[in-house]
């Protein structure tokens, strides 16, 4: 998905969805989320360390701000916290009305108050701190980099100890409070891991922000996690309005230099943005026109030009679809329970529903359906068991009801993870897999791997950790491990065959981190260059004195990288934090004479921490 930022040719592009956001919420008004009883509240968290004047040089985090800001319907609570090396709330928790928008409107000012670290775990913990009265949603804008300064402790330690707090005793605890975090990763640099795990804890969406695209996208999918609504569905620039339908809104994305767009409606009268619909609303920008129809015929309603894949038509009206609880976060190998249902005027539809088909589709970040199961009907309810996905990534369960003056869906945006996570270890000769799948655990779990026709066992270490030793092998050489897994849950017993692992994949490096780490042993690596044995685990024994020197000097190249470019004010800094050590001084005076090496190596390590779609060829 990282294509590199392009914001700098399409900054007008950026300005066109600011404004765009405001009428977005001006047209469609409640339309785009229906009534829930228990109204959640939603905190905006906007990075404003020294790292995101450089990950962020266009100010996309006041883009997201306003969009978010603009879509939030009336009477829900809502406020926006900022945080660097502090934490700021410029705007506390209140409930969202006029007043509330054009005070949220104008902290622009403080969105680049720069700071010089990065506290994201002390802004998380005050964030999510206020009482709500239903569940509370972070969301997270960040580079996804914590950076401590060296006066709360010796560098890189403080830094992973606030990492280890925040996933392993923070999440956890908010997660049992009803506190979602939707991280969206603002740069190539973010640690995605991090804002991958977070997310994964506490059940909410991960993104990765890339071009103004990605952003309205991606916040548009946080938005409906947070405020499902209906929709209908639009196929090839067609689309299906009940009798009933109060209005409807349609988004819909094109290309910046398309053709402008004809809406044709039932009776065949053709509508422009300069000749809408009576009572109605069109909005035109760069990448995609806003259209708000009251009162629209039923029938077959028609687009004339082209129009993206993420176009969508949201409708208002007494007949509603309704989903049980869709986790964000899925897995390979486990097919996931769906349960659906119609309610008229919020009773369910009683008449008609037999004439209902119901059914659910997973489709991959190209668009592709990947897995789809027709939903059985048990009363006035439909259920069905989605087949279990076979790729990792981006993807979105797209649930439909179609029938005779019936047509509804609903979009779910989620993250497809591996049911185990696999680490390769050369200098130490094994693989170490880590459990993703919050179900599995040393006692319902056994591992094992094939390489070259040998079969090897995998030892649990821990609770949800395992090591699987390697054979002697030639490093210059690349070989596929098959990794599987023997499963018992609820008292059946199954395989589940594991994306491969490629182990020696450059012989340059050495090491395979990119496909299989998953986001648990991902956070875990501390640093590009620093093994995940050397950090510490929760369950088991603290460093010694060695291994925290060893450590330290694995960690020092990207370090040595940051204080060669602030200078002598990062150089003092380092004197200020290390200079009694002389061992360190001499691991510094290498780091720079290698230091071209190492920001080579540094490059190309970024360029495989994506999140992307990920291609399991065995499965």
């Amino acid at each position: 998905m990282m294509a590199g930022w392009m914001l700098g040719r399409h900054g007008r592009h950026v300005c066109g969805l600011m404004v765009a956001a405001g009428l977005l919420w001006l047209a469609a008004g409640p339309g785009l989320a229906q009534e829930v009883e228990e109204q959640p509240d939603v905190r905006v968290i906007i990075d404003v360390s020294g790292s995101m004047k450089e990950n962020d040089p266009d100010q996309l985090s006041g883009s997201a701000l306003e969009l978010l800001v603009s879509l939030l319907p009336d009477g829900v609570s809502a406020g926006v916290w900022t945080f660097g090396e502090r934490v700021d709330n410029p705007l506390p928790l209140g409930r969202v009305d006029a007043e509330w928008r054009r005070q949220a409107l104008a902290l622009s000012p403080a969105l680049v108050d720069y700071q010089q670290f990065t506290d994201i775990e002390a802004v998380v913990r005050e964030a999510a701190a206020a009482d709500a009265n239903g569940w509370r949603h972070l969301v997270l804008l960040t580079d996804g980099m914590i950076d401590l300064p060296p006066s709360r402790g010796a560098k890189p330690g403080v830094d992973h100890d606030s990492r280890q707090a925040l996933l392993e005793e923070l999440a956890p605890r908010l997660a049992a409070q009803g506190v979602v975090v939707h991280g969206v990763a603002f740069s190539e640099e973010a640690d995605l891991a991090l804002v991958e795990r977070l997310s994964q804890i506490t059940g909410g969406l991960p993104a990765m922000v890339e071009s103004p695209d990605s952003l309205l996208g991606s916040f548009l999918d946080i938005f409906e996690r947070i405020f499902p609504a209906d929709q209908v569905p639009l196929r090839e620039g067609r689309f299906m309005i009940d009798p009933g339908v109060e209005s409807f809104s349609a988004l819909l994305f094109h290309d910046p230099d398309g053709e402008p767009l004809t809406l044709i409606a039932p009776d065949g009268t053709a509508y422009r943005a300069d000749d809408g619909p009576e009572g109605g609303h069109w909005q035109v920008e760069p990448r995609f026109d806003l259209i708000r129809v009251p009162d629209p015929l039923p029938g077959e309603w028609r687009l004339e030009g082209e129009v993206g894949a993420d176009s969508r038509i949201s409708v208002v009206s007494p007949l509603t679809l309704h989903t049980g609880d869709l986790p964000a976060t899925l897995y390979l190998g486990f097919p996931l329970p769906v349960e659906a249902w119609l309610e008229q005027d919020g009773e369910p539809l009683a008449e008609g529903s037999d004439d209902v088909v119901m059914s659910v589709e997973l489709h991959d970040a190209d668009g592709e359906v990947q897995a789809a199961v027709r939903l059985e009907q048990r009363d006035d309810r439909f259920s069905g068991l989605l087949p279990a996905p076979a790729l990792t990534g981006s993807a979105r369960l797209v649930i439909r009801a179609e029938g005779e003056g019936v047509h509804r869906q609903r979009i779910q945006a989620v993250n497809v993870l591996p049911a185990i996570g696999a680490v390769h270890q050369p200098r130490a000769g094994r693989v170490v897999l880590a459990a993703e799948h919050p179900r599995l655990d040393r006692d319902n779990t056994e591992l094992s791997g094939e390489l070259q026709g040998e079969t090897l066992e995998a030892e649990a270490v821990a609770s949800r950790r395992w090591h699987l030793p390697l054979p002697e092998m030639d490093d210059s050489v690349s070989r596929p491990l098959l990794l599987s897994a023997r499963v018992t849950l609820d008292g059946e017993t199954r395989e589940i065959r594991l994306p491969r692992l490629l182990l020696h994949p450059d012989a340059s490096t050495g090491l395979d981190l990119a496909d299989m780490a998953g986001p648990t042993l991902g956070t875990e690596r501390f640093d590009e260059d620093l093994d995940p044995d050397l950090v510490g685990r929760p369950d088991e024994a603290p460093l010694d004195a060695a291994d925290r020197f060893v450590a330290l000097v694995n960690a020092l190249p990207r370090r040595a990288m940051e204080l060669w470019q602030e200078g002598r004010p990062g150089l003092e800094r380092l004197a200020e934090s290390h200079g009694r050590d002389r061992r360190l001084w001499i691991a510094v005076a290498v780091v720079a004479a290698l230091v071209l090496l190492v920001m080579w190596r540094a490059a190309r390590r970024r360029r495989t921490r994506r999140f992307r779609r990920r291609e399991e060829p065995h499965v």
